[in-house]
């Protein structure tokens, strides 16, 4: 008589949560974000690059200078970037930047 195979034990994976704006930690906002359409963002936030180009002005630490980090909520959300209005939130791209970020500041 054979001997039954042997079964693979089931592994239990937990659900990851929904990304929300409430667990989001704004990984999107140490992107670099290139100014390609005019939606009233602030001259204060705009930065050259080094091709001449328009991007979103960055901190020495690399965030974003409309971020509020106290709520981690854009300051500037109606007259956000093109580029930000198309990084939508739980997008494959979204959930990519939040496994590459080490330590989310909350």
């Amino acid at each position: 008589m054979k001997n039954a195979p042997e079964l693979i034990p089931l592994a239990s994976v937990e659900p990851q949560p929904a990304v929300t704006c409430a667990n989001c930690a704004a990984c999107c906002c140490q992107l670099e974000v290139i100014l390609l359409s005019d939606t009233g963002v602030p001259k204060r936030y705009i930065d050259i690059d080094q091709w001449g180009g328009e991007v979103m002005l960055r901190l020495d630490d690399g965030w974003c200078v409309a971020l509020d980090r106290d709520s981690m909520l854009c300051t500037i959300y109606e007259n956000r970037p093109w580029v930000c209005r198309e990084f939508e939130m739980a997008s494959p791209e979204c959930l990519e930047e939040r496994q590459g970020l080490a330590t989310i500041y909350r």
